[in-house]
């Protein structure tokens, strides 16, 4: 008969006794009636009596049964019964009769449906409401004041023994902790929050102590409120630790993010605090759980610290590209002049040589310049894509005529070498809105790469084609290849895969990250594919009509993520950015 609602194990337990005990009172209520009333105030009256008892105490009992609540319920009961006691004990012969002694059932009863000394207690003030009640009521009662006779003794000794079995079936429980008490109990050993909650997460009851950990008063969390009060994001986790404690785990931990009342004035905000949440089971316990929630103050301490090193991080990474700008700009004005002058010593323009060895020193000079001066221009324009401060001029042109410029800058180098150098563009591939320059850096520098590791006798080929709104091309080579462990290593700057065949090659490692940040400022993507000993391909993706606005403040692309894979052909490595 006991409400649905109620979960736990020794609630469910004190309301099944306090409806039995309810339900049972009438019938000793109408034998003590029949046997010391009827006398004195004749059949009717204690008729009425005992139909009035009969239909007080069954309604409460059905009202605890369909509501749950036994609060009120409870304290009506015990009033009445203080008030029927007196009386009783008034028509019986007073204090001296042995009736008085069914003083001692109302602490007893009390204490068997509440199983706490707090219930004892009140039970013990009914009583001795119970001796006030008699001694006001008897002067009142016609039927007051009868002989004391042997047979009164029939009424504590039929209580006696209903209680004798009673006390044995409760002994069991002696040991056992009432959770309402365990909880305060170890609220004072451990600095948490102690719940109970229902098998399906409603919280049944919380310890006073989160008002001073979550700044919460305890009855908020009660129902679906602590769930509530779970960030978004870790809610799949905490519902999956307590699936697991319903299919029998008896216990589970796990770290989860709770809202927080701002500034503790009872204004929600995204306010979330880390805590540690640990899910405990009694053995043989079904139906409700122990929550401790406690905070996780070294999880907060580490988030803010990772913090502050972002925040650094960040912080010199600016540093490092203004430093890199500035010196690249001062760099450029000596090296102009130092390529211009040595080109006027060339050309002899203020008379000959008079060493052979003058001509070709100068022309290393020009040379070593014409090299620095494109190292730096590539510093400078990583670290303007990393400031997000490069700007594009997207405008549409055929890509055809970008590839043929390209492969005229690259044929003397190709044929240096004796590669082939080949384009296969489709006929579909059209016009594409982009920054000219910046479409001609990418495979300017692409082809350099792939010029400079392939082998003399070997092939480079640009292709292009068209696919949907967007332009696919790619530059392949027989070259050495890239190996499985330099995959993480590629497109970072100032960095160049190494290994005893590719520690010949000169270069600063800035054209393939330069091509990765200016394929990013296009909306584009770029994969490669590359086996060792088989050569490399890069592929470059861009939209046809051009990027879409881009703030300022997101154009650094270099630390973008990049994943690698296995290709789709012969086991080639791939890897897409």
């Amino acid at each position: 008969m006991v409400h649905p609602s109620i979960l736990g194990r020794s609630e469910r337990e004190g309301q099944g006794r306090f409806i039995g005990v309810m339900l049972a009172a009438p019938f000793f209520a109408a034998g003590a009636a029949v046997t010391l009333v009827t006398s004195g105030m004749g059949a009717a009256v204690t008729m009425a009596a005992i139909f009035a008892t009969f239909g007080l105490c069954w309604f409460i009992a059905l009202l605890v049964a369909a509501t749950g609540k036994m609060a009120i319920a409870g304290r009506v009961a015990l009033a009445v019964a203080a008030i029927a006691l007196g009386c009783l004990i008034a028509v019986a012969g007073g204090p001296n009769s042995p009736v008085a002694m069914l003083a001692l059932a109302l602490p007893f009863e009390a204490w068997w449906i509440g199983a706490s000394r707090r219930a004892a207690l009140w039970g013990g003030l009914a009583a001795v409401a119970a001796i006030l009640v008699q001694t006001l009521a008897g002067p009142m009662l016609p039927a007051a004041g009868v002989q004391i006779a042997a047979w009164h003794w029939l009424v504590p000794l039929a209580w006696a023994l209903t209680s004798m079995p009673r006390i044995s079936a409760f002994r069991d429980h002696d040991g056992a902790a009432n959770p309402t008490d365990m909880s305060v109990r170890l609220e004072d050993i451990i600095d948490a929050v102690v719940m109970r909650v229902a098998r399906h997460g409603e919280v049944l009851d919380a310890s006073a102590k989160a008002r001073a950990i979550l700044k919460l008063p305890p009855e908020l969390l009660c129902g679906n409120g602590l769930f509530d009060r779970v960030h978004l994001a870790d809610r799949v986790s905490y519902l999956s630790a307590l699936a697991d404690i319903r299919d029998g785990a008896l216990s589970r931990r796990l770290e989860l993010r709770v809202r927080l009342p701002q500034n503790g004035n009872g204004v929600t905000a995204d306010n979330y605090r880390p805590f540690s949440l640990e899910m405990l089971r009694a053995e043989g316990e079904t139906e409700a759980f122990t929550l401790l929630l406690r905070e996780n103050d070294e999880i907060a301490g580490l988030r803010e610290d990772l913090a502050k090193a972002k925040e650094a991080a960040a912080s010199a990474e600016v540093a490092k590209g203004r430093f890199l700008a500035v010196v690249s700009h001062e760099l450029r004005t000596p090296l102009n002049a130092i390529i211009g002058f040595s080109d006027m010593l060339l050309h002899e323009m203020f008379g000959g040589f008079k060493d052979p060895r003058q001509k070709e020193y100068v022309g290393l000079v020009r040379d070593s310049g014409h090299h620095l001066l494109a190292v730096v221009t590539s510093i400078l324009d990583v670290s303007r894509i990393e400031s997000g401060v490069y700007a594009t001029e997207p405008e549409p042109f055929r890509f055809s005529e970008a590839v043929d410029m390209c492969q005229s800058i690259m044929r003397l180098q190709a044929q240096a070498k004796n590669i082939e150098l080949k384009a296969l563009i489709a006929p579909d591939a059209g016009e594409i809105n982009a920054d000219r320059r910046a479409v001609q850096q990418m495979l300017i520098n692409l082809l350099s790469n792939a010029i400079k590791f392939t082998p003399d006798g070997g092939q480079v080929v640009i292709g292009a084609k068209r696919i949907g709104s967007r332009l696919h091309f790619w530059v392949e080579d027989t070259g050495i290849g890239i190996a499985e462990e330099d995959f993480a290593n590629l497109g970072k700057p100032f960095t160049q895969i190494q290994n005893d065949y590719t520690r010949k090659f000169e270069g600063t490692g800035l054209g393939l990250s330069l091509v990765k940040g200016l394929v990013a400022l296009h909306d584009g993507t770029m994969s490669i594919e590359s086996m060792p000993g088989e050569g490399t391909t890069v592929t470059i993706s861009l939209p046809v009509n051009g990027p879409k606005g881009r703030s300022a403040d997101n154009g650094g692309v270099l630390t973008m993520p990049v994943a690698m894979g296995k290709g789709d052909r012969n086991g080639s490595l791939r890897k897409t950015a």
